[in-house]
């Protein structure tokens, strides 16, 4: 959440043109390129690493089990996987932490 709120500020911020700029006109459309790059990886580390998601998964997951709409080996492996994909997850925000 927090993310997701320093991510809109940041968009919002407004463009700065510089002296390069003004001299190298040419550059800009690269430069813009290259923020779009920026603010595609910022989305697909948030939804990489929103735990959430895969808590609320896990959630479901249980929910289904519990009213016996999957078999206990499907859960197993399910909620292996899940429980894989948070551990990524804190060990992804350790390393950018570190």
């Amino acid at each position: 959440m927090r993310e997701e709120k320093k991510a809109r500020r940041e968009s919002k911020k407004e463009v700065n043109f510089s002296l390069t700029d003004i001299l190298f006109p040419f550059l800009l459309p690269l430069k813009g390129v290259a923020w779009i790059g920026e603010k595609v990886k910022e989305v697909a580390e948030m939804e990489f690493t929103d735990r959430s998601k895969v808590q609320e998964e896990l959630l479901n997951l249980q929910m289904l089990f519990d009213m016996d709409e999957i078999s206990e080996e499907e859960f197993k492996k399910k909620e292996e996987k899940l429980l894989d994909k948070l551990e990524t997850i804190r060990k992804y925000e350790e390393e950018r932490e570190g």
